[in-house]
């Protein structure tokens, strides 16, 4: 298929008046966090205001109360749901991490040890385990049914970890941060690395292909930058 020069001039403007499907107000600070829910519906977002709200993502409306820990207003960074649709996993800033029951709305693990922001958490495939990337330079795994930790903490060699996810098979962790400009491959199971990719930049994410070999990461400055990187 061809396209003219008009055609893509028609395209850029159609993108341009692009407006948002739905809007969600009601957080005091900073959302940093966004995970649908597997109904399709709903939506839970994660503020700097310590709290988790449920959204519908039709109406935009929120529904219930605000989610929070009780007696601890420390900001919430970070959300991933579980690959099972019941369980979220949160991080914040006091290094706290938690799992909450996505029907009862509440907190049923608390894991502490670490004393320094969360940035990341993602899930294992089997839902098994947990890890995140923190604001020291660490990354640490936990074993969702015990609690007890399952590898590290890591010390990553970035000066922060901003991001942190399980390929598709479970065996490997590939993340990314600050001041170490580079994608660090690690072996899921003993914390070995595996391999370093280097970037020209900050890595914020990351996201695997399914075939394991290819990653999209997002480096600092421009969605532009935005690559595929070849194992």
């Amino acid at each position: 298929m061809t396209m003219s020069i008009s055609d893509a001039s028609t395209d850029m403007k159609n993108t341009s008046e692009t407006q948002p499907y739905q809007t969600m107000r009601g957080h005091h600070y900073y959302v940093v966090g966004v995970a649908h829910l597997h109904d399709e519906w709903h939506i839970v977002t994660c503020a700097w205001d310590g709290t988790l709200r449920l959204w519908d993502r039709e109406s935009g409306a929120q529904i219930g109360n605000d989610w929070r820990d009780d007696g601890d207003d420390a900001r919430v960074c970070t959300i991933a749901l579980s690959p099972n649709g019941m369980t979220l996993a949160s991080g914040s800033a006091d290094g706290t991490m938690r799992l909450w029951d996505v029907e009862m709305k509440k907190v049923i693990a608390k894991w502490t040890g670490r004393t320094r922001l969360s940035y990341s958490v993602c899930w294992s495939a089997n839902g098994k385990h947990v890890a995140s990337g923190f604001n020291d330079g660490t990354m640490k795994m936990w074993n969702v049914e015990s609690g007890e930790t399952g590898l590290g903490p890591i010390k990553t060699g970035h000066k922060r970890v901003y991001a942190v996810v399980y390929s598709p098979d479970i065996s490997k962790i590939a993340m990314g941060g600050s001041d170490e400009d580079a994608i660090k491959i690690w072996d899921a199971r003993t914390g070995e690395l595996l391999s370093t990719l280097r970037q020209d930049s900050r890595v914020w994410s990351l996201a695997w292909t399914l075939d394991q070999k290819k990653y999209g990461c997002k480096p600092e400055k421009t969605w532009s930058r935005h690559r595929p990187v070849t194992a």
